[in-house]
């Protein structure tokens, strides 16, 4: 902006302070750009975000948590998720229901349906859904049957998930206690399906917070497993180990992993053989509690969407406490990380064990979302939604 002839004569008989305040209101100051890993305050994001349903507890449910969606022929939407009714511990009873959605997830059905009875001598939970190269649907979840026996079983849908044939054990032998997040089973671009677990006993030993990794890989749709070669070992002043491994396979075939740990950050290690051996995990720059993370790649691009609770600058109050819920995105196979964005940060919140499913039009969250105060942190599952144009705008 040019000051006029008139406007300056104005300004030379006015006193000096007078003069400087009117020049402030005419050029304001430069608002300070964000330093790098400062999550943006982008209301247009959380203007964007659209919770679509909510599994609040109640009388005989205490807790609905760990789901995951698939994308029907139709293109209708089938979350399943673990519905507990014994308790809200890992441990309690559960089994898993249903709810569908045939507008692109913007409303459900209103009552659950069972999917799987619980047949697990403590329960069947943590849910992963795959769109199989035969056009199928797999459904995975863990069996707990013990502190020494908890592994991953297999199901199969070829009527979009009315109907699933018979369980397959996914690991035979040796029988452990094996956590594998919901959402995490993968199918690679050559047909290969991997599992990523953290193994935490075997049998007949004491359970153990110490997690070690390993993949479970199949290369006949799911009839046989083998045990990946590499097995992750943190180092021995961890003090969980690696646990809730994650895995995404990138565009150049490469598989990129991200590892739960207690050092304040994500460790991460990367497979260019499907799965079977893994580099040395090493620590990433994404400060983080001792709490997973979830992430995808962005259909028709190569960047990845990561959703986990960002502690780089965390206040003192939320220290080791799983708020806030952030996004960020990578450009370079997950070396770095832009544009992060705190979708929720209510203190008391709880986020974690998120799902995330790509529609045409949106992507969509499912999330353990419970307010401390209330109830358990894990208690109460919620689905939001971005518009996919929002999304695909930030890693142009």
């Amino acid at each position: 902006m040019m000051l006029n002839i008139l406007t300056m004569s104005f300004l030379r008989g006015l006193p000096v302070l007078t003069v400087l305040m009117l020049l402030s209101c005419i050029y304001p100051a430069a608002q300070p750009a964000p330093s790098p890993g400062t999550p943006e305050s982008d209301t247009s994001a959380k203007a964007s975000f659209e919770v679509v349903l909510e599994l609040p507890p109640g009388e005989g449910n205490p807790r609905n948590s760990e789901g995951d969606f698939i994308l029907l022929k139709d293109g209708g939407l089938l979350l399943i998720y673990t519905r507990f009714t014994g308790g809200s511990g890992d441990h309690a009873a559960a089994y898993l229901a249903s709810r569908r959605s045939t507008d692109g997830g913007a409303t459900w059905s209103k009552d659950d349906t069972e999917v799987v009875p619980n047949e697990g001598a403590m329960n069947v939970m943590s849910v992963s859904l795959l769109r199989l190269q035969d056009d199928s649907i797999a459904l995975f979840y863990l069996r707990k049957n013990r502190e020494d026996d908890c592994r991953p079983v297999m199901r199969i849908s070829r009527d979009e998930g009315v109907s699933w044939g018979s369980p397959v054990e996914c690991i035979v032998q040796p029988v452990g206690y094996y956590v594998v997040n919901n959402s995490r089973v993968i199918q690679l671009r050559d047909g290969r399906i991997v599992i990523p677990a953290a193994r935490h006993a075997l049998r007949g030993e004491a359970f153990s917070s110490r997690g070690r990794v390993v993949c479970y890989l199949s290369d006949d749709v799911g009839k046989t497993w083998r045990p990946s070669a590499t097995v992750l070992e943190a180092p021995p002043e961890m003090q969980t180990g690696f646990q809730e491994p994650g895995i995404v396979q990138l565009p150049d075939g490469e598989l990129f992993m991200l590892l739960r740990n207690s050092s304040g950050v994500f460790y991460q290690s990367r497979s260019g053989d499907g799965g079977d051996t893994w580099s040395e995990a090493a620590p990433t720059t994404l400060k983080t509690p001792v709490s997973p993370a979830s992430f995808k790649l962005i259909p028709g691009t190569d960047a990845l969407l990561l959703v986990w609770n960002d502690h780089d600058g965390a206040a003192p109050e939320i220290q080791g406490k799983r708020t806030p819920f952030t996004l960020a995105f990578s450009r370079d196979k997950g070396n770095t990380w832009e544009h992060k964005i705190n979708l929720e940060d209510n203190p008391r919140g709880w986020y974690c064990y998120t799902a995330i499913a790509f529609t045409g039009r949106h992507v969509l969250l499912a999330y353990c979302a419970g307010d401390t105060r209330t109830m358990g942190g894990l208690a109460l599952t919620r689905v939001g939604r971005i518009p996919l144009p929002w999304l695909l705008e930030q890693v142009r």
